[in-house]
């Protein structure tokens, strides 16, 4: 990629409209798939979170299931009614028993039997005086006469929070204390079963079912009580508990607690009431998605950096064209500016300067490439490849079922020709008769008081072509009469299927139209029936002879040989008596050398031999008469180049000597020398290399570049001097030209009476 491509504003509009469409919609799309992906990780963990608070609680509420059981067991247990445990032989046995009910549940830590109204408290360690009991168990917000009361009172299980318990010696633990009352479901109950329960045994449980994560666990009875509860290093204020726990309900919820938002995954047991809770704070679902957010970043930057390099080669593609159009823009109209003033805004802006200079070019050439191209057809027929694109360029529709050319002249003065023709051009430019479904154009022939049009038309059912061509002729004849007030000769040609034909129908009106006798109301004629022969069907018709006459005038040596070979072809067939074939041959040869004397050709007679006419057959008679003709037609050409070029000529000479007139055109130039505006227009271009309109331009700027250098006349007078009346435009095409107004030109190149002198001296 060359390297001045970064130095264009629009360049880099280009790569950053691109990079905005590839990175706004990725930079939304990556945020979508983050939170979508935060969301349903969330999602999981919560969904995950609330099975294992399920599994914890079935777990737990099996193992307080076991509890129940083995209070029960032990209410029926003989060994251990009050009889045996009092009894100081069975007292062992009973204690032993109680052991054996210890081992049978993980969960206890110790257990212990205590009959209503008794001093006494029974383990799985011996008998132990309540009051020493007591003593040795210290809780912290449970004391010795509430443990009494409890103990005798208490009518259904109750858990215990769990409480810090010192024993003796200082060494302190959270239990949990569950109180079942035996005989179970008796009203009147004679014992409590008291279950000793280490806090870290219930959270030692549930932290392996969930597993590692930042949160809180509670366990809560149905008074919202905190059983257990393992705060994994994380606290709640007391509020924020309060607010929590009296307002939890079973579920996933999310709540703003201390400042921070929360997810609360909950659940309930059916059989005990009690709650089952995880509280995480909600960062560490976004630190769980760390690795996501890693692997995404690392994607976003992938695909970012593939995108910079797609919008730099979309920006190549689509501003290489560009620069191709400013480059030429710039090779054709070298752009001029002094210095410090602005520049284009972007190369959009200079190839729409460009474009509308084009344009206006354009604009001038169009009539005279429109009437170049038809003329082209009348005299060529379609020789030019880019013949449909140049018809779509001009808009012309000759794509009927037949072809013919009409010659249109009129009478008229020379010094009103110039408004009379410019109107009949106008009038004839494009013709549209919808009622007989043809199509018209005129074209400028280089006689000023003829025009060429040029007609296409569809048959129409019980018409005969002839007859169509008649009709179309009258409306042409009655359409100048009635808008212009002129009575037109008209003539035309046969009717032709194809373009490259047109030529012959052209030939054919031209050869009508010589024929024609001016009459006040105008007259018209058609080539097929002026050429009619009424009898001797075995002579040359006089149509293809008048076609042979003027294909020679025209110098179309094309047409003229057509002719030749189809006059010889029909009297090879003619099966006439060969003294008589060779009388009618020699109608071919006395138009050659008729049209050759009329045109100052007088030498043509001399370079026919005699065995050139006494030849033995029509081929070698063909052949002679294809060379006459092929020599006539190179003359007739070489005589119009000539008296072109001497007409050209003319035409410099008087354009130099009358530049400054300000009613300098290309009609007065037509009509100065008496020639079609389009033929001159297209004959100047042909032999100078440029248009009239730039050599005028031209010569009048040479004038004024002296006139600044040497003079100190006053600027508008200087201009209008050169025939230029249009003061401020003619200033704005001298800045465009040269990139300084004339005042600075002439600070710029003054040549002072001084300097003169000094280098006349010199």
């Amino acid at each position: 990629m060359r390297m001045d491509y970064f130095k264009s504003k629009l360049f880099l509009k280009y790569i950053w409209s691109y990079l905005f469409i590839l990175l706004i919609p990725l930079a939304f799309m990556t945020v979508f798939i983050y939170e979508n992906a935060v969301k349903t990780l969330r999602t999981e963990i919560e969904s995950s979170r609330l099975a294992q608070l399920s599994q914890t609680k079935v777990t737990i509420d099996s193992r307080m299931k076991e509890l129940s059981e083995i209070a029960s067991r032990i209410s029926y247990d003989n060994r251990l009614s009050s009889y045996r445990v009092t009894n100081t032989q069975t007292s062992p046995e009973a204690i032993r028993a109680l052991d054996q009910y210890k081992a049978t549940s993980s969960m206890i830590d110790e257990i212990y039997l205590y009959f209503h109204d008794d001093k006494r408290i029974y383990s799985s360690k011996g008998l132990t005086d309540f009051e020493v009991f007591a003593d040795n168990l210290s809780f912290e917000s449970w004391d010795k006469q509430s443990l009494y009361n409890d103990l005798n009172e208490t009518k259904h299980p109750t858990v215990r929070p769990a409480d810090v318990v010192t024993k003796t010696g200082g060494v302190r633990d959270r239990k949990l204390a569950y109180l079942i009352p035996i005989t179970p479901n008796s009203l009147n109950p004679h014992a409590t079963v008291m279950v000793f329960i280490k806090e870290s045994q219930i959270t030692d449980l549930i932290d392996s079912i969930l597993g590692n994560y930042q949160g809180l666990t509670f366990v809560l009875d149905v008074e919202g009580q905190i059983l257990a509860a393992n705060y994994q290093g994380d606290t709640l204020s007391t509020n924020a508990s309060a607010a929590l726990f009296n307002t939890i309900t079973p579920g996933i919820q999310e709540r703003r607690l201390d400042g921070k938002d929360h997810s609360i995954v909950s659940v309930q047991s059916e059989s005990n009431g009690w709650t089952y809770m995880t509280v995480m704070p909600s960062s560490q679902f976004f630190s769980s998605v760390l690795d996501v957010r890693s692997f995404m970043m690392l994607i976003l930057g992938i695909v970012v950096l593939v995108g910079v390099a797609v919008a730099l080669v979309l920006a190549r593609m689509q501003y290489q064209p560009i620069s191709t159009l400013v480059e030429f823009a710039s090779s054709r109209f070298p752009e001029k500016k002094n210095a410090g003033e602005p520049g284009y805004a972007n190369e959009l802006e200079r190839i729409r300067s460009a474009l509308q200079n084009y344009s206006s070019r354009i604009d001038l050439q169009e009539p005279f490439a429109r009437n170049q191209y038809l003329s082209t057809l009348i005299n060529f027929g379609n020789s030019d490849p880019l013949s449909p694109e140049l018809m779509q360029l001009f808009d012309l529709k000759l794509d009927k079922d037949t072809l013919f050319v009409m010659v249109i002249g009129w009478n008229g003065s020379k010094h009103s020709d110039m408004e009379l023709r410019r109107r009949i051009a106008s009038c004839l430019a494009h013709i549209e008769l919808p009622d007989l479904q043809a199509t018209g154009y005129g074209v400028e022939l280089p006689q000023l008081d003829r025009f060429g049009v040029i007609m296409s038309f569809d048959a129409i059912e019980g018409l005969e072509e002839i007859s169509s061509i008649k009709q179309i002729m009258e409306h042409v004849r009655g359409m100048l009469l009635d808008t212009l007030s002129i009575a037109p000769m008209i003539a035309a040609g046969s009717g032709y299927r194809q373009l490259h034909e047109l030529n012959q129908s052209y030939i054919e009106a031209c050869s009508a139209f010589d024929l024609l006798v001016p009459g006040e109301f105008g007259t018209s004629a058609l080539f097929e029936e002026m050429s009619k022969t009424p009898s001797h069907s075995f002579w040359i018709p006089n149509h293809m002879q008048l076609k042979l006459a003027q294909s020679l005038k025209q110098g179309n040596s094309d047409v003229a040989s057509q002719m030749i070979r189809s006059s010889v072809s029909s009297l090879q067939s003619s099966m006439l008596p060969a003294l008589l074939v060779r009388c009618i041959s020699f109608d071919l040869l006395n138009t050659i050398l008729k049209t050759a004397s009329e045109l100052g050709e007088h030498h043509m007679l001399q370079q026919i031999a005699p065995n050139m006419v006494f030849s033995s057959s029509l081929d070698e008679l063909e052949s002679v008469l294809l060379s006459l003709a092929s020599q006539l037609c190179a003359e007739v050409n070489q005589d119009t180049q000539q008296e072109e070029q001497t007409l050209i000529d003319r035409i410099v000479d008087y354009i130099d000597t009358h530049f400054t007139d300000h009613n300098l055109s290309l009609d007065t130039l037509a009509y100065e020398f008496e020639v079609s505006p389009s033929h001159v227009s297209r004959s100047f271009k042909e032999k100078t290399g440029i248009n009239f309109i730039q050599y005028i331009w031209q010569k009048r700027l040479d004038r004024v570049f002296h006139q600044l250098k040497t003079t100190d006349t006053p600027l508008k007078d200087l201009i209008q001097e050169v025939g230029y009346l249009d003061t401020p435009n003619f200033i704005r095409k001298f800045k465009k030209e040269t990139g300084l107004t004339p005042g600075q030109y002439r600070k710029l190149h003054r040549t002072t009476t001084s300097d003169a002198g000094a280098d006349s001296a010199s």
